[in-house]
């Protein structure tokens, strides 16, 4: 799968209502201009096979087309990512992906979930060359 003519795009945990609040945040901040992809969707499973790998789902991913960013280390790109879109924007695009509330299998509403996963996105980074 070429992830660089998707991009750019983030990968969240879309079991998570705590991370599909997340990812419904940088679809709006993004006026639709990153593709927002779930883990657990046909798309995110074919990237997890072919360019995320093993651990994955320990994080959430941005890809920007050169590179995937996973977790503290997907933070500065992203941010770079939404306020570029937000320069060059000059209307508003339609959202791309969905970041519904899906269901949450792990209690992600308690507050060791928000804890637990807040101290995910400081703990795990990783980086993907791309091509």
């Amino acid at each position: 799968m070429d992830a660089g003519s998707l991009a750019p795009f983030v990968v969240y945990d879309d079991r998570c209502r705590l991370c599909a609040g997340f990812a419904r945040r940088v679809g709006a901040l993004s006026g639709g201009a990153i593709l927002l992809v779930g883990h657990y969707s046909d798309l995110g499973e074919k990237l997890r096979g072919g360019v995320l790998g093993p651990g994955a789902l320990e994080m959430f991913w941005f890809v920007d087309g050169r590179t995937a960013f996973g977790g503290r280390a997907a933070l500065l790109p992203l941010a770079g990512a939404l306020l570029s879109s937000r320069l060059r924007r000059a209307g508003r695009a339609a959202p791309r992906g969905d970041a519904g509330g899906a269901a949450c299998a792990d209690g992600c509403r308690a507050a060791g979930a928000v804890f637990a996963r807040s101290a995910s996105l400081v703990t795990r980074s990783r980086r993907i060359r791309l091509g």
